[in-house]
């Protein structure tokens, strides 16, 4: 399902981040971690959007590898995948990227104590 109207992307992008908030001011856990006690694909993003406010750059890498790519991936989602020319660029950044996840999420499953607590 595509979202054409702007206005609801933006609106859509507002909602994840109030909700985003709300975890943070309400120091609600991670489902997936609270309830399985694994990680999920993007347990520590948070901590490293965190680490960046406050100018830590090594620190949010250490929570999250992938945390740069969120700008990326909100941009591409306002311009409908269509971030540089040609399709297959912008498949192929988006296959990285999901690699990267992936390569992020295997080595905290196969190495538990890399995550700091939560």
């Amino acid at each position: 399902m595509r979202i054409k109207n702007p206005k609801d992307k933006l609106l859509t992008i507002g909602l994840l981040a109030a909700t985003l908030a709300a975890y943070i001011l309400l120091k609600i856990p991670c489902p997936t971690w609270h309830f399985f006690q694994i990680p999920c694909p993007s347990c520590g993003m948070t901590r490293a959007w965190l680490r960046i406010l406050q100018l830590d750059l090594s620190g949010a890498f250490r929570m999250h590898i992938m945390f740069w790519s969120v700008p990326l991936l909100v941009l591409c989602y306002l311009f409908d995948g269509k971030l540089l020319p040609g399709k297959h660029t912008d498949r192929v950044i988006l296959a990285l990227i999901g690699l990267g996840f992936a390569a992020n999420w295997i080595l905290r499953l196969i190495k538990a104590d890399f995550l700091l607590p939560l």
